[in-house]
């Protein structure tokens, strides 16, 4: 079974100069070890720290998920030489690219196993997907930008303002993703229980 590790708790603060901004930075680990967004290039070293903190090394990561592509969420992907990489629905391994059709159902889901979902959610970005882990005690959506943290919930300016491609399909699949797990993890903030907003 998989346990959900949140390695860095992503922010997001305004400045004089524009926004201080980091994405969450996820580890899930069992049969498959996935790293989902990888932060900055900036942050390389506590990223390696962190992933051998919980008794792995690089290789032995199998899919580095990053929920878009923005520079926030993909900075340290370079690090991961033997995984297979998502990039929204951009999947890679090597110099190998596939086509989205062979891992994506007609759904929008690829299915790693019965345990993991990368679904498509797009709103943030048109490829933005989510990460819907089943762990033992709950279901887990790792989300990137389609939650930015929990407060977005009671006010949509938050996520609004923090740039949305298609903000009505990003309402329709953050409402789904709520009714669908126990946990969030957004992009921009800490973990937060789903059962309020049921």
């Amino acid at each position: 079974m998989y346990e959900v590790q949140v390695l860095f708790e992503g922010y997001c603060r305004p400045t004089e100069g524009g926004m201080l901004t980091n994405c969450t930075c996820t580890l899930v680990k069992g049969p498959k070890n996935i790293v989902v967004d990888t932060m900055t290039p900036w942050d390389r070293m506590k990223l390696l720290n962190a992933i051998e903190q919980h008794g792995l090394v690089c290789e032995e990561i199998d899919y580095v998920i990053s929920t878009h592509g923005h520079s926030d969420h993909v900075g340290n992907n370079n690090l991961f030489l033997n995984a297979t990489h998502l990039v929204g629905r951009c999947v890679s391994h090597k110099q190998m690219y596939y086509d989205d059709s062979t891992f994506f159902n007609s759904d929008g889901v690829y299915e790693i196993d019965k345990n993991i979902q990368v679904v498509s959610t797009p709103g943030h970005t048109l490829a933005d997907v989510s990460v819907i882990v089943q762990t033992i005690k709950a279901s887990i959506g790792i989300v990137g930008d389609l939650f930015e943290h929990e407060d977005d919930i009671m006010d949509e300016s938050i996520w609004l303002n923090a740039g949305s491609e298609n903000p009505l399909s990003q309402k329709k699949y953050r409402k789904a993703i709520l009714e669908q797990v126990d946990y969030i993890i957004p992009g921009h903030g800490p973990m937060f229980s789903t059962k309020k907003y049921k």
